[in-house]
């Protein structure tokens, strides 16, 4: 049997199918030849992309060197000019970590808090910081525990992204090399220590992991697990929605979605519900949802470019956004039910990620974090890839630059209003860049460089080479898929 046919045969070397790739590869000595002997040696692809993505990581602490020796602490704006800003170190006394105060249960005093009454993040998100804060010594100045507890924060975010890397190179059994994008994205490395999203993108990506090995109760106990640490994951539950609609799949759906409910239950009720004075809803725990919802139009948004440029405060963001979102939604979905084949798993979860960061009344810089793997599954291609990434790390210098003129009173030294909307505009087109690829992808299936061999969905577990159940429009109908028949799709040669 060809390898067309199976395309479970060999594993897939990008150096032979991607320009970018095989120019890259020089810095190493070239491509791999037919006669090298792959899979007799320890250092497998899986290994290599782990050590390589904590590398990176590593190189991203190192960026932060000039705040953790002292911009974090003095200097108004010498944070932003060497655009090493974290959340981490501030929270540490500013969410009443290092007065032992507990997340979601002690109120936090308004002296050091800024107004926030508690801890403004999901429950599992609270309890790594809180871990992070039984790991820092409470002995000492504040500045030395604070740039501690930066450190043990850092140590379980490298953590994070040794279980993304291992998890996205294993998605596609063929396409272990397909990983190296997330293990080098320079924004992944400038951003993965500025909050804790980690914990939140490497849970969904074990969730993934697990969808694409046909285990849907695992992969809904993980992704519950994301929920419980960011909202985002949830969204997810949208693209299998629509995907098991036009496959009929709907017991591993409900699998899924319920193992999700029951794993973000278990974490969230011990600390939602209290007894205190009646059953009722903590505040501390509502503090998550209420900051989200009251939140105002801020940085990185398209409704701040449209505040800043019109004057219009934007109250009713929360309306437009949701508007937006659910019209992204509605497209994808017809994307999925109407494409002549249906689309993989990754490229949708892809597209409804990407639409709620674009319709999100904020984009802080690590968000790009939500997309680094989705996009390494979605579109494996180096030359999108790096495109949407240059767009990135403009944003991610122009965000410090901005909050750089911002906070140097009349000398405005950094980036004024015109040039962060620049930078803004930025992200979106690059975003919008890559969304368009993968749409591409979806419409005209022989383009898509994980179905050139004839594979079906590798991430897609149940879905893969499923017959379809149910189809809009001119999708067609067929009762199985054959080897390479599947490459012919949507190009009118089948």
């Amino acid at each position: 049997m060809s390898v067309r046919e199976d395309p479970q045969a060999q594993p897939v070397r990008p150096t032979t199918e991607d320009a970018v790739a095989a120019a890259g590869s020089e810095l190493i000595g070239g491509p791999v030849g037919h006669r090298a002997l792959l899979g007799t040696s320890w250092w497998t692809p899986v290994r290599i992309i782990a050590l390589v993505a904590i590398g990176m990581f590593a190189l991203g602490m190192v960026q932060k060197l000039p705040c953790y020796d002292g911009g974090w602490f003095y200097g108004a704006t010498t944070q932003y000019t060497h655009a090493c800003y974290s959340d981490i170190p501030h929270l540490y006394n500013g969410r009443g970590f290092a007065d032992d105060l507990v997340p979601y249960f002690d109120r936090i005093p308004d002296s050091v808090s800024g107004g926030m009454q508690y801890l403004e993040y999901p429950v599992l998100t609270g309890l790594l910081m809180e871990v992070a804060s039984w790991l820092t010594p409470h002995g000492g100045d504040l500045q030395t525990r604070e740039q501690v507890y930066w450190l043990a924060n850092a140590a379980m975010l490298m953590a994070c992204t040794a279980v993304i890397a291992v998890c996205v190179s294993r998605t596609h059994r063929r396409r272990p090399w397909d990983a190296l994008l997330l293990a080098l994205a320079p924004a992944f490395a400038l951003t993965a220590t500025i909050n804790w999203d980690l914990l939140a993108v490497a849970l969904t990506a074990a969730a993934m992991l697990m969808w694409s090995r046909s285990r849907p109760l695992a992969a809904g106990v993980l992704l519950g697990l994301a929920t419980a640490a960011k909202l985002y994951p949830v969204l997810l539950l949208g693209p299998l929605l629509v995907l098991c609609l036009r496959a009929g799949r709907w017991r591993a759906f409900w699998a899924a979605t319920g193992g999700t409910a029951a794993a973000w239950l278990v974490v969230n009720v011990p600390v939602m519900i209290t007894t205190q004075g009646g059953l009722h809803i903590r505040e501390g725990w509502k503090q998550f949802y209420t900051f989200s919802q009251e939140r105002p139009v801020d940085f990185g948004s398209l409704w701040l470019i449209i505040s800043q440029r019109t004057g219009d405060p934007m109250d009713d963001v929360n309306t437009y956004a949701m508007i937006l979102m659910a019209l992204a939604c509605a497209g994808v979905a017809a994307l999925a039910l109407r494409a002549p084949r249906r689309p993989r798993f990754a490229q949708l979860a892809f597209l409804v990620i990407a639409a709620f960061v674009l319709t999100n009344k904020v984009y802080s810089p690590q968000y790009v974090l939500w997309l680094i793997p989705l996009a390494a599954l979605a579109r494996p291609r180096w030359r999108d890839f790096l495109v949407w990434q240059a767009c990135e790390v403009m944003y991610f210098l122009g965000i410090w630059m901005y909050l750089a003129y911002t906070n140097s009173g009349d000398q405005h030294r950094g980036l004024p209003p015109e040039g962060y909307q620049l930078a803004t505009a930025l992200h979106f087109a690059g975003t919008l860049f890559l969304c368009a690829m993968v749409v591409r992808d979806a419409l005209v299936p022989d383009r898509d460089p994980v179905r050139r061999d004839g594979s079906d969905d590798p991430s897609g577990g149940v879905l893969d080479r499923a017959p379809d159940a149910f189809v809009l429009g001119g999708a067609r109908r067929t009762a199985q898929y054959e080897g390479a028949a599947l490459a012919d799709w949507g190009t009118g040669r089948g």
